[in-house]
């Protein structure tokens, strides 16, 4: 059961659901629902499947209920991606996922209420999502913006952010999380030192190899369900070395030992788009998360930024395993058979703390580089709505 979540929310005992609304409360579960069609929950569901997911792996199902109510069946895949730490990541994509609802369902004059079906376990939650019609609503500012924002791997110009733009980030997540900023060429570069760091245990981590085996769909512009080749960020010769390399746990062993085949990949995905930014930002919560609901909040308020940004006229990329990695770090738990790497988490996490100013047990939630740039000409798409529709 969510407690404390957002402002509005209505806290019941234990024994009853707790109900949050994406807006300020207006009624109880179903006013004027009889009013709302099927036609226009399948255009909200169409919307809301744009968002965002770790390696577009897309961790939910909607089931429809009735015109009003639908129960969307989450997951994780802690049990063989490794960058899924104890499922959390998967539950910031639900958070991003029911604030997407959230903000298509405003586009349609209907609010949303929402909560964890009791009994559900933390790694397969459902959340009942219904929507109650409230006349005159007025659509949210970032309604626009679900379609359009999109993950940029390349480098970015390095045009500072306005005050303007900088205020609209700093509030976005909303009351419960502070927003961090890294501008100056200094904080630029020692992040990008950071993430040279965290590269190399990415690229030298057998665990962390099969993961990356399987996101890529190689040799096209566009992906339904994965990342396509074009999105990756690195140039056309590069992606056909990585595809070779990639065959085997073998060939990447031997390119790294003898070859030094973690310079370019570190260089063309991690050196130089932290230089060639505006800025890096750390989202970090007032309160450190505890429960199910908590990264659910988180995602909730990362979604918010994002899709600030991409309204500001910004382009964005999460920087996430530095925070995942210090999650295990943090935990007292390895990511790999290998202690040397699991040594190098830990050093990771520290200079993580060192660089942001935070004791170790102070969280973070998300982080990531913006800055101008044209659009991506390469993007993850999304399965569907028919494939992610369950039959009851």
């Amino acid at each position: 059961l969510c407690q404390d979540l957002a402002p509005g929310g209505v806290s019941e005992s234990a024994a009853t659901p707790d109900v949050r609304l994406g807006q300020p409360a207006v009624g109880a579960y179903g006013e004027g629902a009889m009013t709302m069609s099927r036609e226009v929950l399948i255009k909200i569901l169409d919307l809301a499947r744009w968002a965002p997911s770790g390696d577009n792996t897309q961790p939910w199902r909607f089931e429809i209920v009735a015109n009003d109510h639908i129960a969307v069946h989450g997951f994780d895949t802690r049990d063989h991606i490794l960058y899924d730490f104890d499922g959390h990541p998967s539950q910031m994509a639900h958070g991003a996922l029911i604030e997407t609802l959230q903000i298509a369902a405003s586009g349609f004059e209907r609010l949303t209420e929402w909560c964890v079906r009791p009994g559900s376990p933390d790694d397969a939650p459902v959340y009942d999502v219904k929507f109650i019609v409230s006349p005159a609503l007025p659509p949210d500012n970032l309604l626009p913006f679900i379609e359009k924002r999109v993950v940029q791997r390349r480098p970015m110009r390095m045009a500072p952010l306005t005050s303007e733009q900088r205020d609209a980030l700093f509030l976005a997540p909303g009351p419960n999380y502070s927003v961090q900023f890294f501008e100056s060429s200094s904080q630029r570069l020692k992040v990008a030192r950071l993430l040279w760091d965290n590269a190399y245990i990415r690229l030298t981590c057998p665990e962390a190899f099969k993961v990356h085996r399987e996101i890529i769909e190689w040799g096209v512009r566009y992906s339904n369900d994965r990342l396509p080749e074009g999105a990756i960020g690195v140039d056309p010769m590069t992606a056909k070395l990585m595809k070779w390399v990639m065959h085997s746990w073998g060939r990447v062993e031997f390119f790294n030992r003898y070859l030094m085949g973690t310079i370019v990949p570190r260089i063309q995905l991690d050196f130089i788009p932290s230089i060639a930014c505006a800025a890096h930002l750390l989202l970090r919560p007032e309160k450190p998360p505890k429960s199910l609901c908590d990264y659910v909040e988180a995602g909730i308020a990362m979604q918010r930024l994002w899709l600030t940004a991409t309204a500001i006229g910004l382009h964005l990329q999460p920087e996430m395993t530095p925070v995942i990695f210090r999650w295990y770090a943090r935990a007292g738990r390895g990511i790999s058979a290998k202690n040397a790497i699991n040594r190098k988490v830990g050093l990771l996490a520290s200079k993580f703390e060192v660089l942001v100013n935070a004791s170790s047990d102070q969280d973070f939630s998300f982080f990531c580089r913006v800055g101008q740039s044209k659009p991506p000409k390469s993007r993850s798409l999304r399965k569907s709505l028919s494939q992610l529709i369950m039959e009851k």
